[in-house]
């Protein structure tokens, strides 16, 4: 498309080429090049309307095509950087991969626990980011759209209503099938709880 419409801004029309000289004393001669100039005319101006419109669509596409990556680059620079920065600690952080259905539990560089875990489907997607654990409960009541259970096991919220929690319910690990959570088999769930505290780092990446 973008190609489309740069060969159309720069292609010379035939109409704009130079129109040959022509005698005064030749009537039919002049006559059928004003009729020719006029038509001329006429076309330039299409063209010139074309050549407005092309470049116009060329400028957004341009924008749109260089601006979405751009912004997303910077999104996956600033996790890559954090993450980063947690590996050269001696802290203990959590990961999430969303791409491989991961959980990595760290102490700075050294990956101590990974497990298979169930993220948000499509329609409820997890969110990506970096973020803290905010509170814990051994036990909660989670309820929303579609859905109402209760006592959800190690449940350790750290995005709002988003938690990393047991899941008794169903066993497809590795697939996303959760409400947004991230579903953990409920003694993984358990380990996780007795290892992090609140305020230790959660970083959910791709």
């Amino acid at each position: 498309m973008k190609n489309l419409l740069i060969s159309i801004l720069t292609h010379k029309p035939s109409f704009l080429t130079k129109i040959p000289d022509f005698k005064d004393n030749n009537q039919g001669q002049k006559n059928s090049l004003l009729i020719g100039f006029s038509r001329s005319y006429s076309s330039k101006k299409s063209y010139q309307i074309v050549k407005i419109f092309a470049s116009a669509a060329l400028t957004i596409t341009t924008f749109f095509s260089s601006s979405i990556p751009a912004k997303a680059s910077r999104w996956e620079n600033v996790i890559a950087t954090r993450m980063l920065e947690l590996q050269q600690s001696d802290e203990r952080w959590i990961s999430i991969d969303l791409s491989t259905q991961r959980l990595i539990a760290w102490e700075g560089n050294k990956a101590v626990y990974a497990v298979i875990v169930s993220t948000g489907k499509a329609s409820t997607p997890t969110r990506l980011g970096t973020f803290r654990v905010q509170t814990k409960y051994r036990t909660a009541r989670m309820r929303g759209p579609g859905y109402d259970v209760p006592d959800v096991p190690y449940t350790m919220y750290y995005d709002g209503g988003m938690a990393i929690h047991g899941a008794y319910w169903h066993n497809m690990f590795g697939t996303p099938v959760s409400h947004g959570c991230t579903n953990v088999a409920v003694d993984h769930a358990k380990w996780l709880f007795d290892w992090a505290s609140v305020g230790t780092p959660v970083v959910v990446h791709e």
